[in-house]
């Protein structure tokens, strides 16, 4: 199968490599991207089977979405010309700008295009709607990502659900270990923001005796100083009494965050929303139990008691109250731990995700 994959930069740049990579094991793969630094060849092959290919529309540097909106007539003409020569047998938009370039590329050539928004955008809801009518097939990474998109007006049917996958190749349960102290650990990976429950695991920790809280994210090491949230987060600390048992690393090499994850004793991830639930299931893939909010793909990644455990978000107190009874229960944390990396490994890899979008690709050729 000859599928095309238009992508811009972003968070998903990641998975959407991954998920390529594997698909490259079996088909061929085109990532159309428009270029958003002044390095790189027109044309790389990043991997067996899958090639990246730059389009040079607009300025050479990463844009807000709104920003690229102005130039994607530019890049639906280039891929019309593109895919005129080398007709793919699908196509594959992630974002709704994507999604706009990819129909317009496709216009006339009777190529089945399938959608993935990653988030619904209520700044831009009518286009979502107007492109998830138009896919055939809208691909959701969760089913509260289904929920939504079904609120938006999405036909049900044109629905398909496809996890976030993990690199369990990279995040698995056997592995080097950060340096680590005699205190129990909890850990929080992700920005510092309210929003994404860095504070909710400071305040949780004053429910806590001798643990310590290891918090990776935001800036890089030397800007924490000059860092607002991270500001705010010592502060809380401070006024807590729990200033010594708080360390924030700042942001840590991708590399590093496995050997991070494996030197915990619980992974605390609790925002307000979850659209991908990456955290959580790389500490599960990693063998860490994981107490988690119950938001977005955590409903789906995680089976409370099983496999987890699930807090509503912005409760410090129920949040302190599991991990007490995690921490202090080593067959509760590695019954959880086994639990959870079997269920990652079986159903979150990547070669599992590929299988899935492979199926949904079938599904709208035919």
């Amino acid at each position: 199968m000859n599928i095309a994959i238009v992508a811009s930069g972003g968070n998903q740049r990641h998975r959407i490599l991954a998920v390529a990579r594997e698909l490259g094991r079996e088909h061929h793969v085109t990532i159309y991207s428009r270029r958003d630094n002044a390095e790189g060849k027109p044309k790389t092959r990043v991997a067996p089977g899958v090639t990246l290919e730059h389009i040079d529309v607009g300025p050479a540097k990463d844009l807000p979405a709104d920003d690229v909106v102005p130039y994607l007539n530019d890049v639906g003409d280039h891929l019309m010309r593109r895919w005129s020569n080398d007709r793919p047998d699908v196509i594959h938009a992630h974002s709704w700008t994507c999604g706009l370039a990819a129909v317009a590329g496709a216009k006339g050539l009777s190529v089945p295009v399938t959608q993935t928004f990653h988030t619904v955008d209520s700044l831009h809801q009518e286009l979502e709607r107007a492109l998830g009518r138009r896919a055939d097939a809208v691909i959701a990474g969760s089913g509260d990502e289904e929920s939504a998109l079904i609120r938006l007006g999405v036909p049900r049917g044109n629905i398909a659900v496809v996890p976030y996958g993990v690199d369990t190749e990279r995040f698995q349960r056997r592995g080097p270990m950060a340096t680590r102290g005699t205190r129990k650990r909890l850990l929080h990976v992700g920005p510092l923001t309210i929003e994404r429950g860095a504070h909710t695991v400071v305040r949780a920790l004053q429910g806590l005796g001798d643990v310590e809280l290891v918090i990776a994210g935001g800036p890089e090491p030397e800007d924490l100083d000059r860092d607002r949230d991270a500001r705010r987060l010592r502060a809380l600390a401070e006024q807590l009494g729990v200033a010594d048992r708080m360390t924030l690393l700042g942001q840590v090499k991708r590399a590093g965050v496995p050997k991070l994850m494996r030197s915990a004793d619980a992974v605390v991830s609790v925002p307000r929303e979850a659209s991908t639930g990456i955290v959580a299931l790389e500490a599960m893939a990693c063998g860490v139990p994981v107490i988690a909010s119950s938001v977005g793909a955590h409903l789906d990644s995680i089976i409370d008691g099983v496999t987890g455990l699930l807090v509503p978000p912005d409760r410090p107190a129920r949040t302190a109250r599991l991990a007490r009874e995690l921490l202090w229960d080593p067959t509760l944390r590695t019954a959880l731990g086994y639990a959870g990396a079997d269920r990652a490994r079986s159903r979150y890899s990547w070669e599992r995700v590929s299988q899935e979008l492979v199926r949904v690709y079938e599904s709208a050729c035919a």
